[in-house]
């Protein structure tokens, strides 16, 4: 796999991608290119298509702060926006009309734009774009089934997800578990994360079963009932379950995902190439790819499918949209215009910090935005008169960086946009011992997957070794100011959010349900960025992974 600006692509991707790829990183992956000659049929008897992918845009209608999710500023590499994906999948689409334009879920939640609108707006930027289907993510339950349910009734294409059960007719009436396009004999499975009952809003009513189980059910239905054999999956699971998903499956050849937030491709920090590539249950190669975040890339593949369905030949790659693609002018003045009311409040300073707020470690480890947040928890509770021994919360409720230099309301909501407030709670020492142990064991005590990091105050003190067999990963554990070793018959009281109190991301085996609800995060840290302006970020050493030898 190589970085080109000028690329040897099939011969009708040539007119599409030829003079594109000048202006944009193109990581490119290709097989066997010269097998395709045309659309459709080959002479081969192969039947060629291209496919573009995007997943946890996460409300970037506009584009963003390269790296750190935040507006874009002047001085730094701006990413991403509506407005530019809307210009590439154009210009893509011009040389390949048979193309299809998939969206892998989690449109919802982590900019202004949904805290705004909600839903609203991104309906009407993705029917504008022209997705031809897409999956549910976790965020999408945010606001609750309802909310979910007008959303999809604006959609103007079909929404996909085979392992959801709902009885909400709103969104069972909308939601099928696939898709057929005629025109291609090709159908596209859908299926959401289990993860979202326990990490958003979804109703007593909506349940999510077993990805794996419900995939190979579902192939094995399409095969009998449909009769195609071409069957690809948009899957918001995470990269590793998409290869997992992959390797104990047969029949789906092409599996696009998101939920993880995976860079793959060659570039620097790729976690695996694009296309992985993973042997199925039958022998056959699988694969899978994503397109990282927020919009920052998007996916491009020109396939080959032989006629059991296998991939035969492909070429494609990541597309990373910077200032260089031009936006799209009617979709940039939409933007703008939705950007206008809440505009001069999001840009208002309230601080400034010396150093990057660094997000992107926060769920392998301490993250100086982890160490901030958790420290100004602990602040807010001792200078308010509470009587708490440290603070907590989790690596996933931090959803972008912060760059050195000013610090806006904007970055703030950005950065925090759930609208958690801050709450104590009591352990004793053993519930505290067992709550961590759970988190780097990544399984509660109940069974449970743990399914976040977590950050945690100056005055906790963690020390873990992920070699050790899952239950017996935690060494030590130290709580209060100073830090002491934690009692395990002590009664301790922290500061979290209310969102891992009632039982997210299943930090708890048990939801709690005698708390207070104090103030919210986002305004707790607004307030204390304005008092402590300049903020200086740093790594302390408070969590520390042991190396395994």
């Amino acid at each position: 796999m190589v970085l080109r600006r000028k690329l040897a692509l099939f011969s009708a991707s040539l007119a599409v991608l030829s003079g594109l790829v000048l202006a944009e990183d193109y990581l490119v992956s290709s097989r066997y290119a010269s097998a395709k000659s045309k659309r459709y049929l080959d002479s081969a008897g192969n039947y060629n298509i291209s496919i573009i992918h995007t997943n946890d845009i996460h409300a970037h209608l506009d584009q963003f702060r390269a790296t750190a999710g935040t507006d874009c500023d002047p001085r730094y590499e701006c990413a991403g926006g509506y407005s530019r994906i809307k210009t590439k999948v154009d210009q893509l689409r011009k040389g390949a009309k048979d193309s299809l334009l998939f969206s892998i879920g989690d449109e919802f939640q982590g900019t202004l734009f949904y805290s705004y609108y909600g839903g609203e707006k991104i309906a009407e930027t993705m029917n504008v774009l022209g997705y031809d289907a897409m999956t549910l993510g976790n965020h999408e339950f945010d606001g609750g089934d309802d909310k979910l349910a007008a959303f999809l009734a604006n959609l103007t294409f079909p929404v996909v997800s085979a392992n959801i059960v709902t009885n909400h007719t709103g969104i069972s009436s909308i939601l099928k578990p696939y898709h057929i396009f005629p025109q291609h004999s090709l159908a596209v499975i859908g299926v959401t994360t289990p993860v979202t009952k326990g990490t958003s809003s979804a109703g007593p009513g909506t349940n999510f079963l077993d990805p794996i189980e419900v995939i190979q059910a579902t192939v094995d239905a399409i095969k009998t009932k449909e009769k195609i054999t071409k069957i690809v999956a948009i899957t918001h699971l995470g990269y590793e379950q998409d290869i997992e998903l992959a390797s104990k499956t047969r029949g789906i050849h092409l599996i696009m995902g998101g939920h993880s937030h995976t860079l793959v491709g060659s570039m620097p920090g790729a976690a695996g190439p694009y296309p992985t590539i993973q042997k199925n249950l039958d022998g056959e190669d699988v694969f899978v790819v994503t397109a990282y975040r927020w919009g920052e890339y998007i996916g491009y593949l020109d396939i080959a499918f032989d006629p059991a369905g296998r991939i035969a030949a492909y070429t494609g790659g990541p597309i990373r949209l910077t200032n260089t693609t031009a936006q799209d002018p009617i979709m940039q003045a939409k933007v703008d215009a939705w950007r206008a009311p809440f505009d001069a409040f999001a840009k208002e300073i309230v601080g400034s910090t010396t150093g990057l707020l660094d997000q992107s470690g926060c769920q392998s480890g301490e993250c100086t935005f982890g160490n901030l947040i958790s420290d100004v928890m602990y602040d807010y509770r001792i200078k308010s008169g509470g009587n708490v021994d440290g603070a907590f919360t989790n690596a996933g409720g931090i959803r972008a960086s912060i760059s050195a230099g000013n610090i806006t309301r904007g970055d703030i909501l950005t950065a925090f946009p759930f609208g958690n407030a801050i709450v104590d709670l009591s352990f004793t020492g053993k519930e505290l011992w067992d709550m961590f142990e759970g988190i780097v064991s990544k399984v509660n005590s109940a069974g449970s997957a743990v399914t976040s990091f977590v950050q945690v105050s100056q005055s906790i003190s963690i020390t873990y070794d992920p070699s050790k067999p899952v239950g017996s990963r935690l060494v030590s554990l130290k709580v209060s100011d100073p830090l002491q070793a934690v009692d395990l018959t002590k009664t301790y009281t922290l500061a979290t959010i209310d969102f891992l109190a009632t039982g997210g991301d299943y930090f708890l085996t048990t939801p709690k349900t005698d708390f207070i609800v104090l103030d919210k995060l986002d305004e707790v840290l607004t307030a204390y960025v304005q008092e402590h302006s300049p903020i200086t970020p740093a790594i302390t050493g408070r969590i520390t992974k042991l190396s395994s030898k």
